[in-house]
C-alpha cells in the first residue's frame, strides 16, 4: 500500500515515528532490566520470555510449542531450557500424552521469579493507563493484539514470498 491515508482521516506516516519513540522509550527505560532485577535473577530476555511463555501457557509445553509462540526455532528454546533447567527456574517431564516426549515446565522458584517480573511490568503499565477510562483500556487492548497480529501474519507472508 503506497497511499499513506485511508480516506483522508488517518495519516499512515505518522504512525511511524509514534513506533519508532514506542521502542526507544522502551529500551532506554531500562524497564527489562528493572523488572528482571526485581524478580531477582539476571536472565537475559530470551530466557525470560521462555518463563513468561510457560507462565502464560496454561500448563507445561514442549519445546516446539514454546518456540511456536515465541516465533523462533526449537534449537534456541533448548538452549533456553538448558540454562533454566540448571538455574532451577525449569524443568522437564514426561508428556503424559506420549511418554517418550517431554514437556517443559516452572519450578517453585521459576514461577515466583516471572511473577515478580511481570508483577513489576504490570505495575508500571497500570500507573501509565491509571488515569484512562476503562473503555479507552479495553480499546487500546484490543487495537494493539489486533495491530501485533496483522503485523505478524503480514510479516510472515512476506517471509513465504
Amino acid at each position: 500500500m503506497t497511499d499513506t491515508t485511508d480516506g483522508g482521516e488517518f495519516d499512515l506516516l505518522t504512525v511511524l515515528p509514534r513506533l519508532s519513540r514506542l521502542g526507544t522509550v522502551m529500551n532506554r527505560s531500562r524497564l527489562i532490566e528493572r523488572a528482571t532485577a526485581n524478580a531477582g535473577t539476571d536472565l537475559d530476555r530470551p530466557a525470560l520470555s521462555v518463563l513468561i511463555t510457560l507462565h502464560t501457557g496454561d500448563g507445561p509445553l514442549r519445546v516446539g510449542e514454546i518456540a511456536k509462540r515465541m516465533q523462533v526455532v526449537g534449537p534456541h528454546i533448548t538452549r533456553q531450557v538448558h540454562e533454566l533447567e540448571r538455574l532451577g527456574l525449569a524443568r522437564r517431564i514426561p508428556d503424559p500424552v506420549d511418554q517418550r516426549a517431554r514437556l517443559v515446565e516452572l519450578t517453585p522458584e521459576g514461577a515466583a521469579a516471572v511473577a515478580r517480573y511481570m508483577q513489576t511490568v504490570l505495575d508500571l503499565l497500570g500507573d501509565v493507563l491509571h488515569d484512562w477510562s476503562p473503555e479507552d483500556r479495553q480499546t487500546f487492548g484490543r487495537l494493539l493484539e489486533r495491530f501485533a497480529t496483522d503485523l505478524t501474519a503480514r510479516l510472515q507472508t512476506l517471509d513465504e514470498e
